[in-house]
Formats: C-alpha cells, structure tokens, sequence
C-alpha cells in the first residue's frame, strides 16, 4: 500500500476533499439526486434522461468515495471509524448489486437512500439524529412509565365508562386508543361531556350504542384533567427533556471529537510533509556526493599537471611516461563520469517507477 499511495497523492486528496468548493459542489449534487429520486415516480418520457442523470450521478459519488479514501493515506480503514461514512458507502454499494426486473421496485426504494445523504451533510441533522439514538436508552423507560400509565387509566375507564360510553370505552384495547387520542389533544373535551353529561344528553358523532346512559360530572371531570395533566404535561414533557439531554450530551462528544480529529489531521498531515522533506533531502545528500566526488577528480588532476610542469627538466623518456600516464588517468576520469552518469539515469528511472 505504501508504495501504491504516495503520501503527496494522500495529502492532494485531503485538499480536494477538505475545500469548500468541493463539499458545495457534493452538496448540489445530493440535492439534485434526491430530487431525481422524486422525479423517477412519475412516468414521463424523460424517464430515459433520469437514468442517464442518475448514472452521473453515482459516478460522482464514487469518485467522492475514492478520494475520501485515497484521504486516509495508508490507512483507508479510517474512513470507516465514522457511523456517517457507512451511509455514503452503502448508497454507492447498493447501486452496484445486480438487481433483476422483479426486483426492480425494491431497487428502486433503495435508491431513497440517497436522500438520507442530506441529514450526512449537514452537522445539524447529524446532531438531531445521533440525540434521538443516544435517548434511546431513556426513552424506553419514560415509554415504560407512559405504558403504565395509559394502562391504569385503561382499564379505569373501561370500569367506569363502559357501560355509557362503549364506542370510546366498550373495552381494554379500545379504551386504550380513546386514550391515546386523548394524549394529543385531539377533540378530548367531546369525550369528556359524553361522559359527563350522558351520551343521550350529548348527540355525539359516531355512538349509536348509547344503551345506559349514565351522567357521571365528577368523576369523569377529575379523570380526564388527571389524565391529561400528567399524560400530556409531565411524560410527554419527560419525553422531550431526555432528548434535550441526549443533545447536550451529543454536541459534548462531537465537539471532543471534533477536537481529537483536528490533532489527529495536524498529526498526520505533518508526517506527511516530514516524509517528503526526507525524500528531498536525500536526493540533495545524492547530488551533493556526486558533486564533491567530481571536486576531488579536479583537484587531483590539478596535482598531476603541477607535478608534470615540475618534472620538465627531467629526461624526455620520463616525461612521456608520465604524460602517457596522466592521459589513462584522465581517460579513466571520463569512464567513471559516464558510469556515473548512467548511475544518475538509473536511479531517475527507479524513483519514476515508484
């Protein structure tokens, strides 16, 4: 992998994804596929454009995936440490699967997914959704307590309002729905006079079977304001301050985390430029020998001629020797320039390779 993925080849990468004109530019581009998603319903001759666009599409998308991979340098799996990431994955994976013609109108749900990308975008919507996840916890015991309640007040009414009212509280199941319209304010002072003053008193929509009408002011009074008050004030209020809470607690994490990832980029972007300043160095220590090597060559060969000018006086036999002597020197001088050289042309050649 290292030697695939260079680290100015990961650094580029992790420019391109990090600016803003490219995360706009991805941005448009989810807009516009959710919208083609939407457009795919209806059955128009331009259907045949809207699979064009949608191939474009996707393949935006993946080379979006590539670069974020690319990002992570040598180390690829990082791109999955973020439960967001998997989303964007799975939406450029599922188009990828073979899908038959009988099977083509659930290809066509999941191609919904795509829309899921927007709440990936936005930090907003990720900090709504991951609050709603991190409450799940609480928000089965506070639906535990509302489960008891609406029970309690179940099976109560059944008692108390069954035989006046059974279109509301005829039994257990129905008494139970009466209740859960009631929770949303949902016409529940209607169902209270019915009960409060008779269903003959009251003509009712819907309540042909008002066989014993029984008046019953008080006590229905007392129920349905008791019911409401601590159903929809206090466990619903319970409801919405476990997740207040979890998005508290949620903008905590994601602001540790954003912290953590920063130094972890900074970290890691430095080792990457501190690589390619050692690769440069040492192809300047490479010159640089290359260089003091031939400084040495001169130097001698500046030796060699001061010695031959001393030596004149001596006999011409002598001279020529020497002077036959300096020329293989020098000619040796010129091999070891071209072996040099082609040394040069090798190594030039390897680092391209790689």
């Amino acid at each position: 992998m290292s030697e695939i993925i260079s680290p100015s080849l990961s650094v580029s990468a992790k420019k391109i994804v990090q600016s803003v004109i490219f995360q706009n530019f991805i941005l448009c581009i989810i807009i516009f596929g959710s919208i083609q998603v939407g457009l795919e319903t209806y059955n128009t001759k331009w259907n045949y454009y809207l699979e064009i666009i949608d191939n474009i599409i996707m393949f935006v998308f993946l080379s979006e995936l590539a670069l974020k991979l690319l990002a992570e340098g040598k180390e690829p799996w990082r791109y999955f440490k973020d439960g967001w990431n998997w989303i964007d994955f799975l939406v450029v994976l599922i188009y990828f699967l073979p899908f038959n013609a009988k099977f083509i109108t659930v290809a066509r749900l999941i191609r919904l997914l795509r829309v899921l990308r927007v709440i990936t975008f936005f930090p907003q919507l990720r900090l709504i959704v991951g609050s709603l996840l991190k409450a799940i916890p609480s928000m089965i015991y506070v639906f535990s307590i509302l489960l008891i309640h609406f029970y309690v007040y179940a099976c109560a009414g059944t008692t108390l309002f069954g035989k006046n009212d059974p279109f509301h509280f005829g039994n257990l199941h129905i008494s139970m729905v009466t209740l859960f319209r009631a929770v949303t304010l949902e016409d529940w002072a209607d169902i209270m006079y019915v009960n409060m003053y008779g269903c003959d008193k009251i003509s009712y929509e819907g309540t042909p079977l008002c066989v014993s009408p029984v008046a019953q002011p008080i006590t229905s009074v007392i129920y349905f304001i008791s019911f409401i008050f601590t159903g929809a004030m206090i466990i619903l209020n319970m409801l919405i301050g476990v997740i207040i809470n979890g998005i508290d607690e949620v903008k905590e994490e994601t602001k540790n985390k954003e912290m953590a990832q920063k130094k972890e980029l900074d970290n890691v972007t430095v080792y990457e430029e501190m690589q390619l300043i050692q690769q440069k160095l040492s192809e300047f220590s490479q010159e640089f020998q290359h260089l003091a090597y031939r400084i040495g060559k001169l130097q001698d060969k500046k030796v060699d001629v001061r010695n031959f000018t001393n030596r004149r006086s001596e006999s011409p036999q002598m001279l020529r020797g020497e002077h036959s002597n300096i020329n293989e020197e020098r000619k040796n001088i010129s091999e070891e320039r071209k072996s040099n050289n082609e040394e040069r042309k090798n190594n030039n050649e390897e680092r391209k390779k790689e």
